[in-house]
């Protein structure tokens, strides 16, 4: 029974840190970090990630295909961000129209 008793002490810690979380984060947003200010919230959400499945999905004590099915959701997801933003990162002809004024033109009124 000792086991059981450790892994719910270790289910607690883990809920009282993901109860923490969202304090730090309200903390983090109220900061301005500049730039750095998507990099800390990605963090802080990786982080709760990262305990919800380790440790209430039981990815922690799983076998080896779900682990290997999670990494490659994982690697999934960040091809698809990746090219997501080489795509949006390479639009310059969105700057350049941007830039330049739209004329606007009235259409001929018949009198």
């Amino acid at each position: 029974m000792p086991h059981a008793r450790s892994h719910a002490g270790q289910l607690v810690v883990v809920f009282v840190a993901l109860l923490l979380f969202p304090g730090l984060t309200v903390d983090a947003a109220r900061h301005d970090w500049g730039h750095w200010n998507f990099v800390v919230a990605l963090l802080i959400a990786s982080a709760k990630a990262l305990l919800i499945t380790l440790y209430f999905m039981q990815l922690r004590s799983s076998h080896p295909l779900p682990r290997l099915v999670f990494a490659a959701g994982l690697l999934w997801s960040a091809l698809l961000f990746t090219l997501s933003l080489a795509d949006y990162w390479t639009r310059h002809w969105l700057v350049v129209a941007a830039a330049t004024p739209v004329q606007r033109t009235t259409a001929p009124t018949a009198d």
